[in-house]
């Protein structure tokens, strides 16, 4: 199967999730690991399935480098059609009126685009104990089925 990870950061932490995805899923998987800022969405493969890890910075934003692809799904409009995707959010609930909200505005945008999300929105939050590989590869392992079954 064909995946796209895909990442949204600040800090770095997010590409280091994809990474640690990417390694976790293995040979099995034709994986390609992009950062958000060198995609556009019209481009993206609609024979691969997207995972997306964003975290979210500022007030509830997505990341800086986040801003151009955010951008693109507003004001362009792509037809996303086809395209399937999941996401991760990183976030803090120190920050609870803006907890996750980057992974939560790029799913509502892409959505809107006509993609199709699978599964539950995976979330971390920084405040508390776990690190974000820890949350995040039981929630891979939980929406593959999920990702197989969208793909047959």
């Amino acid at each position: 199967m064909k995946i796209a990870l895909l990442y949204g950061t600040e800090t770095g932490n997010s590409e280091m999730v994809c990474e640690d995805m990417r390694d976790d899923l293995g040979e099995d998987f034709d994986c390609t690991l992009d950062n958000l800022m060198d995609v556009s969405p019209e481009v993206l493969d609609k024979d691969r399935f997207h995972i997306i890890v964003t975290s979210t910075y500022g007030n509830g934003d997505l990341p800086s480098q986040v801003l151009a692809f955010e951008a693109a799904l507003v004001d362009e409009k792509p037809d996303l059609t086809g395209l399937s995707f999941a996401i991760f959010g990183l976030g803090d609930q120190v920050f609870s009126e803006t907890y996750n909200n980057g992974s939560k505005r790029l799913s509502d945008l892409l959505v809107r685009a006509g993609a199709t999300m699978v599964g539950e929105r995976g979330l971390h939050d920084a405040s508390s104990l776990e690190m974000p590989e820890d949350i995040a590869l039981p929630w891979l392992q939980s929406i593959l089925p999920q990702i197989s079954a969208n793909a047959a």
